[in-house]
């Protein structure tokens, strides 16, 4: 059965139980901790999910993460049949450290649709959003990627802003950026944050260059593809190991991955929520008795992007749910 349901409210909840579980752990340095208690509010939710759901991109293999492993199968067991992919903390450090930019994410399609990516672990991304769409290629130089972004989004090149995870593997590309005159935007982690502020009204970035985490470029586009933005990328083996399962799998390097190619068909939902403030969503606020949550859903088949803003009381929430949002009065 095709996905036509609209699941988008559904997997709101999920983020947002994730969020408000990890959100405890702002600043307290447990990234583990952290993650965990995002893991099992967001495992939890999606058992209530009307859907028949198979985790694609997950915390990894059943041998490494006993909750939300590659292959687990999440919701009620109906129709619709699903792929799943989730991130329940996306900048765990961010977290633990009480820095800006950690989120919840999860995202849907229907089954079969998003690349399984087994065992790869890093790709080099470059993305945008609409009105930039059609302007790029990872196989183009920095300086024309720049400048013909900068003709697509009617700007000057010096007006551009590209987002660069700051990792030593950057140094070159950073400086290749600075030649143009394009801003800069650093951030220390969250590339699926980075690939969807591209893509928003209004965005704090325009372009997203550089090497990142191959689960969270599925992600990324599922969430560019609702909005009409693009990512392309391409398979980056860090060493010796990775570059034999890259041949293992006869796995092609130099093969461009285009959105299409990362998920496919027409049905695709994009959920987070923000835990720690950031760029497009607000943090957690706690109040007494409750929280406040920010969040955002997408969905490819209406080209709905909505902004939610939830108020949650802990003496309602916590009789109808099996998550322990707030110690026990």
């Amino acid at each position: 059965m095709r996905l036509e349901r609209n699941l988008g409210m559904d997997l709101v909840r999920c983020t947002e139980a994730a969020a408000l579980r990890s959100g405890r752990f702002m600043g307290r340095g447990d990234k583990i901790a952290a993650d965990q208690a995002a893991v099992d509010a967001m495992r939890f939710s999606l058992e209530s999910m009307p859907m028949d759901g198979v985790v694609v991109i997950g915390e990894g293999e059943k041998d490494e993460a006993p909750m939300l492993y590659t292959g687990e199968r999440v919701g009620t067991g109906e129709t619709p049949a699903v792929d799943v992919a989730v991130d329940p903390v996306e900048g765990t450090t961010l977290l633990a450290e009480g820095m800006p930019g950690a989120i919840a994410v999860l995202a849907i399609a229907e089954r079969g649709s998003l690349y399984n990516w087994s065992g790869i672990a890093y790709m080099d991304k470059l993305a945008v959003g609409e009105k930039a769409r059609g302007a790029i290629d990872i196989n183009a130089p920095v300086a024309e990627n720049i400048r013909n972004v900068a003709r697509a989004m009617k700007k000057q090149t010096e007006d551009v802003t590209v987002v660069v995870l700051d990792r030593p593997r950057h140094k070159e590309l950073i400086q290749q950026i600075r030649q143009t005159g394009a801003r800069i935007k650093l951030i220390l982690h969250g590339d699926v944050s980075a690939g969807v502020m591209t893509a928003i009204d209004d965005p704090p970035a325009d372009i997203l260059m550089g090497i990142g985490g191959a689960p969270e470029a599925v992600i990324t586009a599922c969430a560019m593809k609702c909005v009409g933005g693009e990512i392309q990328c391409k398979i980056w083996p860090r060493n010796d190991d990775e570059r034999a399962l890259v041949r293992a799998q006869n796995l092609d390097p130099d093969k461009v991955y285009h959105t299409n190619d990362l998920v496919k068909g027409e049905n695709v939902f994009f959920a987070a929520t923000g835990i720690t403030d950031g760029e497009f969503l607000r943090g957690v606020r706690y109040y007494g008795g409750g929280a406040r949550t920010h969040s955002v859903v997408m969905r490819l088949a209406s080209g709905t992007v909505r902004y939610i803003e939830g108020t949650h009381r802990w003496d309602k929430l916590m009789r109808i749910s099996g998550v322990q949002y707030a110690a026990k009065q």
